[in-house]
């Protein structure tokens, strides 16, 4: 499976592309910058300089020939309002726009902990841009033909990856290491029961491939 990496020098990013080429598949790093590109080219991975401000067509031109597309991508908490908008609903739309230039079906996104109104409503004024970015993100997507999946994560922190997560439409907050985002996703990439799901991710005790046969 060829696999397009959308946000592929963020975190989450990082460890998804190490554990699609440890297992066999080949990772498509979609980043910034060349300077970021010999970390991806160490693990075998190609790379595909892309600024996701610039037009739908440079993506989809990187989407070219790959199985599925996932995208990663955030502004992080240190960007304003503009930043918000343009990488966490712009580039996200464009991502998905363009997967369906590209004719690629199957796309992954990774979006906030809960993106419904109540959680616009209730967030604190710096936190609500983001929550309303991801949530007409995910709606965008979900109004698609695309084979997607959109998962939510808890709290996201560094901590090392146990391989065991709680997923499901309605987990309490929680923790969650980005290390087992990542294996999440590539679970969710090897497991069609995953399409036209949604769901939560949070540190658990069931072990990853158990946990996606559930959602």
């Amino acid at each position: 499976m060829n696999i397009l990496v959308v946000g592929a020098n963020g975190q989450i990013g990082k460890h998804l592309v190490k554990l699609i080429q440890e297992n066999g598949d080949q990772a498509r790093a979609l980043i910034r910058k060349e300077e970021q590109a010999a970390y991806f080219k160490e693990l075998g991975a190609e790379t595909a300089i892309v600024n996701l401000e610039d037009e739908i067509d440079a993506i989809a031109n990187a989407a070219e020939g790959v199985d599925a597309v996932v995208f990663t991508a955030g502004s992080g908490p240190k960007t304003g309002k503009d930043k918000t908008l343009m990488i966490d609903l712009d580039a996200a739309v464009k991502t998905i726009q363009a997967a369906e230039k590209a004719n690629v079906k199957r796309f992954i996104m990774i979006s906030s902990f809960d993106t419904s109104r109540e959680a616009i409503q209730a967030a604190p004024e710096s936190f609500a841009p983001y929550v309303v970015a991801k949530h007409y993100a995910d709606e965008w997507l979900l109004n698609t033909d695309l084979d997607y999946t959109i998962i939510h994560p808890g709290m996201l922190t560094n901590n090392p990856g146990t391989n065991r997560v709680n997923l499901g439409a309605s987990v309490e907050r929680g923790e969650v290491p980005r290390e087992d985002i990542a294996k999440v996703i590539y679970a969710s990439l090897k497991n069609d029961t995953t399409i036209g799901k949604r769901f939560r991710a949070v540190g658990g005790q069931t072990p990853v491939e158990e946990a996606i046969q559930s959602v």
